[in-house]
């Protein structure tokens, strides 16, 4: 009996060193060569100082000078509560078109957007400024989820709107290798745009 079962053993032993340590190790060796800034998360720095990933989006709506993502429905790992842009816990809010919960979540999000910004309509607000990404990391928005900021952005900062309508068309970003997705813009590059603007 323990004769049949030391080859599935070793087998099973073998493979976990091989699949499970080397070749994650390799492949980590290997991407810190080749693409050192993306296998460390493509940090952005200001000033020497970590600001954030230029792929993970931050929760910036509790400043109303600033430029605001698309809602994160992660959570919590320790207490399940709600806890936007959440690495450790991506994950979508997995609530259908039908739910109470998701309506009345984008009920919220539109009301709060409309008390916020001069002179928005309902019908201006895009999806993606209501409703949750797959992942709840999206660091992404459409141009037109900035442009509607505008507003806002220009009443607390103090900045002419044609200076922020030029700062979004200067962030605008293209499809991926010219093919792949939409015109996007970086919500944490916008904002350290922005930042440089209000500092210089």
């Amino acid at each position: 009996m323990v004769r049949m079962f030391r080859p599935m053993i070793g087998v099973t032993l073998l493979l976990w060193v091989l699949l499970g340590l080397l070749f994650p190790l390799v492949m980590t060796g290997v991407s810190n060569l080749v693409m050192p800034y993306q296998a460390q998360g493509s940090p952005v720095y200001v000033n020497g100082v970590l600001v954030g990933a230029a792929h993970v989006g931050q929760n910036f709506q509790p400043s109303p000078d600033y430029f605001w993502g698309r809602p994160s429905a992660t959570l919590s790992v320790s207490t399940g509560k709600a806890k936007p842009y959440n690495a450790f816990a991506s994950a979508p809010s997995n609530n259908g078109p039908t739910s109470s919960a998701l309506i009345s979540d984008i009920k919220q999000r539109i009301a709060y957007l409309l008390k916020t910004t001069p002179g928005l309509t309902t019908g201006q607000i895009p999806v993606s400024l209501v409703e949750s990404s797959g992942s709840g990391l999206d660091p992404d928005i459409s141009v037109q989820s900035a442009l509607i900021q505008i507003p806002r952005v220009a009443k607390y900062t103090h900045l002419s709107e044609s200076f922020l309508t030029g700062l979004v068309k200067n962030n605008t970003l293209g499809p991926s290798m010219g093919l792949f997705g939409r015109t996007r813009i970086n919500v944490l590059e916008l904002n350290l745009a922005l930042y440089k603007a209000l500092h210089s």
